[in-house]
């Protein structure tokens, strides 16, 4: 499979019709895959709630467009915000294993391949930080 323009544009197209302002894309090759690897399209406007991973760390890298990734401390605070862009500076960043964060996404069309340890599973209510 190629991740190529049409991909993208298919994707992009898919998130700007979808309410959440996203859309994801399984590279896995099958349910039974022993990893999370996924394209994700956003918009901007959309909501990514304040999160972590128990169980992994999160590997991403800028495909398209740009965003703003940002972490948090137990409180709630805000410890870092990185401009992640394609072909900037800085193309993209790895979350450390329990580390609050989210993104705020900055450009239309814009797609992160992201690469996580272990089997999907939903965020638990633990992993979802409550203000």
């Amino acid at each position: 499979m190629l991740l190529n323009k049409l991909l993208f544009d298919t994707l992009t197209a898919q998130a700007k019709a979808n309410p959440r302002l996203r859309q994801h894309f399984d590279l896995r090759n099958s349910e039974h895959d022993q990893s999370q690897r996924m394209l994700n399209a956003l918009e901007p406007g959309t909501v990514l709630p304040i999160h972590r991973h128990l169980h992994s760390s999160e590997s991403v890298a800028m495909l398209r467009g740009k965003v703003n990734w940002i972490f948090y401390d137990d409180q709630g605070n805000m410890t870092g915000k990185y401009l992640i862009e394609a072909g900037g500076d800085n193309p993209g960043i790895v979350v450390p294993k329990g580390q609050w964060h989210t993104l705020e996404c900055l450009e239309s069309g814009t797609v992160v391949i992201t690469m996580k340890d272990g089997v999907w599973e939903p965020l638990w209510e633990e992993e979802i930080f409550k203000l």
